[in-house]
């Protein structure tokens, strides 16, 4: 179902109650803006870990995979500096 954003408003009621048989899209401006889903449904999205709601840390991915290599280069950073680096203009 889709409706709105003025009609999921005035009919909030009828939209929980619809919401719990299936999501109701909800419309502004003339474009999907946002879903309504009931408590259910959402668990059972968090809980098969849909990537748009798992919370990811890019960098901590990145340094778990290439600890070794990372590692490296930072002690050649604190032993040697960074080649160049009087020539930046920061």
């Amino acid at each position: 179902m889709q409706v709105t954003a003025t009609d999921a408003k005035n009919r909030l009621g009828q939209m929980l109650e619809h919401c719990q048989r299936e999501p109701v899209t909800i419309a502004k401006s003339g474009r999907r803006h946002s879903v309504l889903l009931s408590a259910a449904q959402y668990d059972a999205l968090v809980a098969a870990g849909k990537p748009a709601l798992r919370r990811s840390d890019p960098g901590r991915e990145f340094y778990e995979k290439y600890k070794a290599w990372v590692d490296e280069q930072n002690r050649l950073v604190q032993e040697f500096g960074i080649p160049g680096e009087e020539f930046r203009a920061w």
